[in-house]
């Protein structure tokens, strides 16, 4: 399958009581004060970002057509951001370009264990196959984040990868990574048609 070069948001999309949308502006503050959350950053390889280049990536992401990150909304509230790359997979000359998905997810912490990680990484892969028709998904976590674990699992990815030790945490020293993948027809057995842009 070749990349059609879709450049159309796949938002608005709705998945079970979250909205998945476009970032505004007045929304980057929000993400901002969440993202540099301790708590938050517990398990991220970037542990605080800087202000200007935080607002200044997701202020591009309405030109690019490769970045379709996106926040979630629950009852009028943001309470997620969600992150859906195209990218390149790896091949021999005449592969197939831009056919491939990263996903990734930050929820602010006064929603998190609620549902809304699990149902964000569901309405990314929906729209990575239903709407930008990729070929294939991945995701990462660190393996001692249980919880990020549970969610990939639950959103139907599979594990592929097991890193031993490869990747430095500030408390816990060198730590296991795994990867996650899930093809589109792989969705599509457990989604059928429901891929679709509603």
């Amino acid at each position: 399958m070749q990349y059609a070069g879709v450049t159309s948001s796949p938002w608005p999309l709705r998945v079970g009581s979250l909205l998945l949308r476009e970032a505004s502006v007045g929304d980057i503050e929000h993400l901002l004060t969440f993202r540099n959350d301790p708590a938050v950053n517990r398990f991220m390889l970037r542990t605080s970002v800087d202000p200007e280049t935080f607002r200044r990536e997701w202020l591009a992401v309405s030109s690019s057509d490769t970045d379709f990150s996106c926040v979630a909304e629950l009852d009028a509230n943001v309470v997620a951001m969600g992150f859906l790359d195209i990218a390149d997979g790896m091949g021999q000359p005449g592969m197939p370009r831009r056919t491939e998905g990263v996903i990734g997810y930050i929820v602010d912490p006064e929603f998190a264990g609620k549902g809304v990680a699990t149902s964000l990484a569901c309405g990314l892969l929906r729209a990575a196959f239903g709407h930008l028709d990729l070929r294939r998904v991945t995701a990462s976590c660190n393996a001692d984040n249980l919880a990020s674990v549970r969610v990939l699992e639950k959103a139907g990815m599979r594990r592929e990868q097991h890193g031993v030790e490869d990747s430095w945490h500030a408390e816990l020293g060198w730590v296991d990574g795994y990867q996650y993948a899930i093809l589109a027809r792989e969705w599509q057995a457990i989604h059928g048609r429901s891929t679709q842009r509603s």
